[in-house]
C-alpha cells in the first residue's frame, strides 16, 4: 500500500517535470534537438582538441571560441528586431540547413586531411554568424509551440535539461571518437544529426502567426528594444549580470583544453570526461529546474546558483587529480545552469510578447556576444598567468557579482510584483504575490 502511493506520487512527479512534452510541437521540437544539440557537442569538443592539437596555443583556443560568438555581439539585437517581424517556424528551418552544411564542409576538410587554422577561422565565423540568429530565435519560438503559457518555465527548464543531457553524452563519445579515428568522424555525425530537427520542424503544424509589414525603420525598433530592455529595471539588472557573468567566469570553459593536457596529464578521452561532468551537473540542474512549480524564488536561485558557481570554479583552479576536477565542475555545470535558465525564465515571463524577439537578442549578446571577448580575455591570461589563476579569478567575480545582486534583489522584486499580477501566467503567482502584498503576510515573491 505504502509502496504503491510512493510509486503514485514518483510517477506524477516525473509527469509534473514533463508536462510540457504533452505539446504536440514542442515534443517534436525537443526530440529533434537533442539528436542534433549530441552532434553539436561532439564538434564542440573536436574542434577545441583539432585547435589545440595543430597550434599548441590557449590563445589560439580562445581567438577560434571569439570567432564562433563574437557575431552575436554584434548581429543579435538587429536580428531581434527582424525576428519579431519574420515566421520564426520558417527561419528556424532555414539555420538548421545553414549550421547543417557548416558542419559537413568542416568534415569534409578534416577527413580529406586538408584542414587548417584559416578555415577553422572562417567556418567559426560562419557558424557564429549563423547562431546570431538562431540563439535568439529558438528562445522565441518556444513560446510559440506551448499553447498554455503555465507550461512555459517548465518548457524552459526542460530546455535547459536537452542541452546539458547532449553535453553529457556529446563530449564522453567524441573524447573516445578524437582518440580513435580522430575529429573528423565527430564533425560529420554532427552534420548528420541536423537532419533530424530538420525533420522535426517541417512535421509541425504550426498556428499560423500574421506578421504584419511594419514600416518602422529598423534603426526605429532597434532604439525601442534597447529603451524597453534597459529602461525597466529587473530586465537591466539581470542582462548586466549575465553579461558579466559571461565575461568573465563562462569563458572557463574555451581552456578546458589546457587542464586536461597540461595539469591532469590526460588525452582527448580526459577533455570529454571533464566537459561530461560539467554536463552531469548541468542536467541536474535542469531537472531541479522543470520539477519547480513557478517562477516565484529564481530571484533568490539566481543568488545561490551564481555563489555556488564561483566556489566550484575555485576548488577546481587548485585541483590537481581528475576525481577532485570532476566533483568540482559537477557543480561548476549546475551552479552555471541554473543561473543561467532562471535568468532565461524571468525574462521570458516578464516580457511583452511583441518585444520579445529583441529582448532574447539582449539575453543572446549577453550570454554569447561577450562571452567570447571573454574567451579571449581567458586565452591571454592564461599563457600570462597560467590556466588555474585564470579560472580562480572568474570564480572570485562570481561570488562578488552575487552578492551584490543579492542587495539589488529586493528592490528588483518590488518591480515585478505588479508584472506577474497583470499578466496573470500562473495562477499561483498572482495569488502568492497578493499575499506578499497583504501586510498581515509575509509570503516571499
Amino acid at each position: 500500500m505504502i509502496m504503491g502511493k510512493f510509486a503514485a506520487k514518483n510517477k506524477d512527479g516525473i509527469k509534473s517535470i514533463l508536462r510540457s512534452l504533452r505539446h504536440k510541437n514542442y515534443k517534436l521540437f525537443f526530440s529533434g534537438q537533442l539528436i542534433s544539440l549530441v552532434g553539436t557537442w561532439m564538434q564542440s569538443v573536436a574542434m577545441s582538441w583539432l585547435v589545440y592539437r595543430l597550434t599548441n596555443s590557449a590563445l589560439m583556443l580562445g581567438l577560434i571560441a571569439f570567432l564562433s560568438q563574437a557575431p552575436s555581439f554584434f548581429v543579435s539585437p538587429f536580428a531581434g528586431v527582424l525576428i519579431d517581424r519574420w515566421d520564426k517556424h520558417k527561419v528556424m528551418v532555414i539555420t538548421q540547413i545553414l549550421a547543417m552544411l557548416q558542419a559537413f564542409i568542416l568534415a569534409a576538410l578534416t577527413l580529406a586531411g586538408s584542414i587548417q587554422v584559416w578555415h577553422l577561422v572562417l567556418l567559426s565565423l560562419t557558424m557564429g554568424l549563423i547562431n546570431s540568429f538562431d540563439m535568439p530565435l529558438r528562445q522565441a519560438f518556444v513560446v510559440e509551440i506551448i499553447e498554455d503559457r503555465k507550461d512555459l518555465s517548465n518548457a524552459i527548464a526542460l530546455n535547459s535539461s536537452m542541452v546539458n543531457g547532449a553535453k553529457l553524452f556529446g563530449p564522453a563519445i567524441a573524447g573516445i571518437l578524437v582518440a580513435i579515428v580522430g575529429e573528423g568522424l565527430c564533425f560529420l555525425i554532427n552534420g548528420i544529426s541536423f537532419i533530424a530537427v530538420i525533420i522535426a520542424l517541417l512535421c509541425m503544424k504550426i498556428n499560423k502567426v500574421i506578421y504584419k509589414p511594419d514600416n518602422k525603420k529598423i534603426i526605429l525598433e532597434l532604439k525601442e528594444g534597447f529603451k524597453y530592455s534597459f529602461g525597466f529595471a529587473p530586465i537591466r539588472e539581470i542582462l548586466i549580470l549575465l553579461g558579466v557573468i559571461s565575461l568573465i567566469s563562462i569563458p572557463f570553459t574555451v581552456i578546458i583544453p589546457v587542464f586536461a593536457r597540461d595539469i591532469l596529464k590526460g588525452g582527448s578521452d580526459t577533455l570529454g570526461f571533464l566537459m561530461a561532468a560539467t554536463g552531469v551537473g548541468a542536467l541536474i540542474a535542469g531537472i531541479y529546474l522543470a520539477s519547480r512549480k513557478s517562477v516565484i524564488g529564481l530571484g533568490n536561485a539566481v543568488v545561490v546558483s551564481t555563489a555556488i558557481f564561483g566556489i566550484a570554479l575555485i576548488i577546481f583552479s587548485f585541483s590537481k587529480n581528475l576525481w577532485f576536477s570532476l566533483a568540482a565542475l559537477l557543480f561548476v555545470g549546475f551552479g552555471m545552469i541554473v543561473h543561467i535558465s532562471s535568468i532565461n525564465t524571468i525574462l521570458q515571463t516578464i516580457t511583452d510578447d511583441n518585444m520579445r524577439g529583441r529582448v532574447m537578442s539582449y539575453f543572446t549578446m549577453a550570454i554569447i556576444g561577450i562571452a567570447p571577448f571573454g574567451s579571449l580575455i581567458d586565452g591571454a591570461m592564461t599563457d600570462k598567468i597560467g590556466a588555474p589563476n585564470t579560472v580562480m579569478i572568474g570564480g572570485v567575480v562570481s561570488i562578488i557579482c552575487s552578492i551584490v545582486f543579492f542587495t539589488r534583489l529586493p528592490m528588483l522584486k518590488k518591480l515585478v510584483r505588479p508584472v506577474y499580477v497583470k499578466k496573470g501566467i500562473i495562477i499561483e503567482i498572482a495569488k502568492g504575490i497578493q499575499a506578499a502584498t497583504d501586510p498581515d503576510t509575509t509570503s516571499k515573491p
